[in-house]
């Protein structure tokens, strides 16, 4: 005999009472202990894992570790009067934000509240901050490009929306700049025939300083009117730096659930797993490699899993992840960096070596790969960018045995030639985002060997200079390479042209 709908609901909502999940029970326990922000609390047997947990004096925290007689509650705020002895209750909730259209152009915490300063936000939807990951079933694979605006990456190490590609390098080598420039990038796009794309950076252990760096800069771009920046600073509780990126990434959902394409840089995860380390030691759970638990390769995991790109039956979507990571000495061997390249789906490796000797965006294109490739490239940047990184491969090779050598053949140094011009093309400044159109021409140019009479000391200059020649006097050919995205016959025709016929006026 087959159930009726009703007869399967009684017996579920049976199933979940017994877990104490029945409407308008409250289970109230008692305060044992508290310290460091955790607050071990008796008596709360029908709490659940990651639900909401209210105190006496109004604050609140989540139920972090079950032991059988014993409940440990992260607090989510610092200041506080728990005592000992004081009364906690479950509230049912589970740790969530609210979410909205509203949030683009703030800054919030992970809990949803403004940090600049101007009104609340009302939220058109709670979010959970922890979600199961779309299956498979819901998934389509990753084919439309991201478009950064970085020359090394758009053209080498693609990104596709839906990707997770991880941004590794020493400090002070230009991790967040690149993400900075991803996120002005997605202004240019604006307009065009593919989505928008929304933007979220997460900000984990920073300085308030750093963050109000960022959002002037990303104002002054004209990029804060499709940003949102989820904030946890040095200064918050190790509780609020756990909990952001989970915050920045439920966010993203909302407006997933709308269909629409979301970046989020998680900026950076090194300091995450700092954090998490702190609330682990601080429950005494037993330490592991460095002294991080064992469970936090699933930590990052889950939340990096959640970055989808999701099939026209469920919306057609995205999120986009680009989590940063800090390395120590290069060292991409120690545990977080390992952990994290296993999750994602390539890294862009920056290498101090390259930084110092002024090569910025300082990438080594040896190490950084995108495993998504040519499916999250346009047709004609990966038909020009088929021979780049050959080039910039064969040059570095060869540039490290010509400097001890004197006689080159004359092949060889040709090469030589040729790579050093690629090497001072993809150099680009910070903040400074190219469209493809642009790109494509002086990659092309370089690769064709139209640059290789030009001074090493002008490549710079003529780049700038025959950018804006193609802008002020071929407007055309440019447009018509942003619509078309396919390298014909008529626009190679065109280009070499139009670089013929630049390098005549071009002054050295």
């Amino acid at each position: 005999m087959t159930k009726s709908t009703d007869e399967i609901l009684i017996q579920l909502q049976k199933k979940l009472n017994a877990f104490g999940f029945e409407p308008g029970l409250t289970n109230v326990g008692t305060v044992e202990q508290m310290g460091d922000g955790v607050v071990t609390v008796s008596g709360l047997s029908k709490v659940a894992m990651g639900e909401m947990v209210e105190f006496e004096d109004g604050s609140t925290g989540f139920a972090f570790n079950l032991d059988e007689d014993y409940v440990s509650v992260i607090l989510l705020s610092t200041k506080t009067a728990i005592t000992s002895g004081s009364q906690a209750r479950k509230t049912g909730n589970f740790l969530s934000i609210g979410a909205a259209e509203a949030f683009l152009g703030r800054v919030v915490s992970p809990l949803g509240e403004p940090l600049d300063g101007k009104p609340g936000i009302k939220a058109a939807k709670m979010m959970p901050l922890e979600r199961i990951a779309p299956g498979v079933v819901l998934r389509k694979s990753v084919n439309t490009p991201l478009f950064t605006g970085i020359k090394s990456i758009d053209s080498m190490i693609p990104i596709g929306r839906g990707q997770r590609e991880l941004i590794i390098g020493d400090r002070s080598t230009g991790k967040t700049s690149i993400a900075l420039d991803a996120i002005i990038n997605q202004k240019v796009a604006r307009g065009s025939r593919r989505k928008q794309v929304l933007c979220i950076y997460v900000a984990i252990g920073q300085k308030q300083g750093n963050v109000a760096q960022i959002v002037d800069k990303l104002g002054e771009k004209g990029a804060l009117s499709y940003t949102i920046i989820v904030a946890a600073g040095a200064s918050d509780g190790a509780a609020l730096q756990y909990i952001a990126p989970f915050a920045g990434c439920a966010i993203a959902e909302y407006f997933l659930q709308k269909g629409q394409d979301v970046l989020i840089v998680y900026d950076d995860l090194t300091k995450h797993s700092f954090a998490y380390r702190q609330l682990s030691l601080v429950l005494k759970r037993p330490a592991g490699r460095e002294a991080y638990p064992g469970d936090i390769f699933y930590l990052h995991s889950r939340l990096l899993e959640r970055a989808v790109c999701l099939n026209e039956k469920n919306g057609g979507g995205s999120i986009t992840a680009l989590p940063i990571v800090e390395t120590q000495a290069a060292d991409v061997s120690a545990y977080i960096p390992t952990n994290i390249i296993s999750i994602t789906d390539g890294q862009i490796y920056l290498e101090s070596d390259l930084f110092n000797a002024g090569i910025r965006p300082a990438i080594n294109a040896g190490i950084s790969v995108s495993r998504v490739g040519g499916a999250a490239q346009t047709p004609i940047m990966r038909k020009i960018a088929g021979p780049l990184r050959l080039d910039l491969a064969q040059y570095r090779e060869l540039a490290a045995f010509a400097q001890f050598g004197s006689d080159l053949d004359k092949a060889t140094q040709t090469r030589l030639d040729r790579g050093a011009r690629i090497t001072e093309v993809l150099k680009q400044t910070n903040y400074a985002p190219m469209r493809q159109a642009h790109q494509v021409a002086i990659i092309w140019a370089v690769t064709n060997g139209f640059l290789d009479d030009i001074a090493i000391d002008d490549v710079s200059r003529f780049e700038i200079e025959f950018i804006e020649y193609l802008e002020n006097v071929e407007k055309k050919l440019i447009d018509k390479i942003d619509k078309e995205e396919k390298l014909t016959d008529e626009i190679a025709k065109d280009l070499e042209k139009e670089v013929i016929k630049f390098k005549k006026r071009f002054k050295i």
